[in-house]
């Protein structure tokens, strides 16, 4: 059993900056893939960032290459994402989630354990 518990949500302006943190507890962290998604109202769940389980690569969607970064510390059992530039297209319920698999995924069925979500709203 894993639990996941993100933090760092909030209200930012367009152009400026947030981190999220997903601390996680239970399974060995290390040994797993991780990812975050993000869902607006009245939206499907989608695909933000992925890293594998070293931490040694990472994948991102089209929409946010450039501007959020993904990254772990295995020691502290804690991934996060780092987004800067932020639009109020950005605006919707973030979701960390741990894999299955040791590698990066970008498909929601290959995690199996995801956090309550942190929100983030980008105001105009």
């Amino acid at each position: 059993q894993v639990q996941l518990v993100e933090s760092g949500g909030g209200l930012v302006q367009a152009g400026g900056s947030l981190r999220l943190s997903c601390a996680a507890s239970g399974r060995t962290f290390s040994s797993n893939g991780m990812g975050w998604f993000r869902q607006a109202p009245g939206k499907e769940r989608e695909f933000v960032a992925a890293i594998s389980r070293s931490g040694g690569t990472t994948y991102y969607a089209d929409s946010v290459k450039g501007r959020f970064t993904i990254s772990r510390d295995n020691a502290k059992n804690t991934m996060y994402l780092q987004m800067n530039s932020l639009k109020p297209e950005d605006t919707a319920v973030y979701y960390c989630a741990a894999a299955l698999g040791p590698s990066y995924y970008t498909l929601p069925r290959m995690y199996n354990y995801w956090g309550q979500g942190t929100q983030v709203t980008v105001s105009s």
